[in-house]
């Protein structure tokens, strides 16, 4: 992973800990349900930002690192890997 785009993901993943903390908080004080789904929403939306922000370093680096190998197999597992996440499925 590219140093900036480790800092840049730890800084995200600061912001998203502390978005959990505050809807732990709302729940325990009772809150309103529909202010703690808004909440719960911007954190799947924040977690989606930061699953893109990684997956395109990964295609910048590693996968990028496969593809002009030689090395068949690691640019078959990459490949795969790839498919796997797309579309959702466990490797």
């Amino acid at each position: 992973m590219k140093s900036e785009t480790k800092d840049a993901s730890l800084k995200r993943l600061a912001r998203i800990e502390g978005q959990v903390r505050g809807v732990s908080k709302m729940i325990a004080e009772d809150r309103y349900c529909i202010d703690v789904v808004r909440q719960v929403q911007a954190i799947k939306a924040a977690l989606s930002g930061l699953e893109r922000v990684v997956l395109d370093d990964h295609l910048g680096t590693c996968v990028e690192h496969a593809l002009a190998s030689d090395n068949l197999d690691d640019r078959r597992e990459k490949v795969e890997e790839l498919v796997a996440i797309l579309g959702g499925r466990k490797k």
